[in-house]
C-alpha cells in the first residue's frame, strides 16, 4: 500500500526531466543512487518547444540585422575625411609631375605610364581605406560595420570595372589605350554618383566634374589624351572639390572630429 501511494505521488509531482536528471546525478555522486533508477530523456514536447524558441530567436536576430542595414543606408556616411581626400588630390598632382618628368612619350611607354598612375591610385586607395575604417569606427560606432559595408558596396563595382577594363584594353587592344584616362574618369564618376545617396547632396557636382573631364579627355583624341595635366587636373581638382564639400556640408567633419552624440 505504501508503495502504491509513493508511485501516485511521483506521477502527480513528477519534476521537470532536466531537474530529475540533475537530481539523479547528485545521488550518483553520493553513492546513494538506487540500482533500479533509469535515466530518462526530455519529453518530445519539451524538445519541440526548444526548437520553436530557437527558430524565433534566429528570426529575431535576422530582423535586427535587417533593421541595422536599413538604418545604415538612410544615415549620412561620415567616414571620408576631408584632409585625407585633399591629400589624395596632392598625390594626383605628384603623379602628373612624375609622368611629365619620366614618361614624356606615354604612347610608346604605356607600361611606365600605367605604373605611375596605378601606383598613385593604389596609394590613394590604401590611405583612404585605412582612414575611412578608423574614422567610421569612431563616428559610427554603433553602425560602423554596416556603414563600411554600405560604402564599399556603392563604390567597389566601379573600381573593379575600371581595373578589368584596363586589363582588357592593354592585353587585347593596345592601340585603344589612349582612351584609358577618360574612361577612368567616367567610371569614377559613376562610383561617385552611386555614393551620393548617403553623402551630402552637393557631392553630385563631383560626379558631374569627373564625367565632364572624362568626356573631354576622350574628345581630345589619341594625340593629347595621355597628357599628364589631364589626369592631374581631373583627379587633383576633383578630390579637392570633394574635400571642400564634405568640410562645409558636414558639421564636425574634420578628421579629428569627436564622437557622435
Amino acid at each position: 500500500m505504501r508503495t502504491e501511494t509513493v508511485r501516485r505521488d511521483h506521477i502527480r509531482h513528477e519534476p521537470h526531466p532536466f531537474i530529475r536528471i540533475e537530481a539523479i546525478a547528485v545521488l550518483a555522486s553520493q553513492g546513494t543512487l538506487p540500482s533500479t533508477t533509469v535515466l530518462t530523456t526530455p519529453r518530445p514536447s519539451f524538445t519541440l518547444h526548444c526548437k520553436v524558441i530557437m527558430h524565433d530567436l534566429h528570426k529575431a536576430l535576422g530582423d535586427i540585422s535587417t533593421i541595422r542595414r536599413e538604418m545604415a543606408r538612410s544615415t549620412q556616411f561620415r567616414g571620408y575625411g576631408p584632409a585625407t581626400l585633399a591629400t589624395t588630390g596632392v598625390f594626383a598632382f605628384v603623379a602628373a609631375g612624375a609622368q611629365a618628368f619620366w614618361v614624356r612619350d606615354p604612347q610608346h611607354h604605356l607600361v611606365a605610364y600605367l605604373c605611375v598612375w596605378m601606383g598613385a591610385a593604389i596609394v590613394s586607395a590604401a590611405l583612404t581605406g585605412a582612414q575611412m575604417y578608423t574614422r567610421t569606427r569612431r563616428l559610427h560606432s554603433g553602425l560602423s560595420n554596416e556603414m563600411l559595408r554600405t560604402a564599399v558596396e556603392q563604390f567597389l563595382p566601379s573600381l573593379v570595372a575600371g581595373a578589368l577594363l584596363t586589363i582588357v584594353l592593354v592585353h587585347y587592344v593596345p592601340p585603344s589605350c589612349w582612351m584609358l584616362p577618360g574612361l577612368w574618369q567616367i567610371i569614377f564618376s559613376i562610383g561617385v554618383f552611386s555614393s551620393c545617396r548617403f553623402l551630402p547632396r552637393p557631392v553630385v557636382a563631383v560626379g558631374a566634374w569627373y564625367l565632364m573631364t572624362g568626356l573631354t579627355c576622350i574628345s581630345l583624341g589619341s594625340s593629347r589624351a595621355l597628357a599628364p595635366q589631364l589626369m592631374g587636373l581631373a583627379f587633383g581638382v576633383g578630390q579637392w572639390i570633394t574635400a571642400a564639400i564634405l568640410l562645409v556640408a558636414t558639421p564636425g567633419s574634420g578628421d579629428g572630429a569627436d564622437n557622435e552624440a
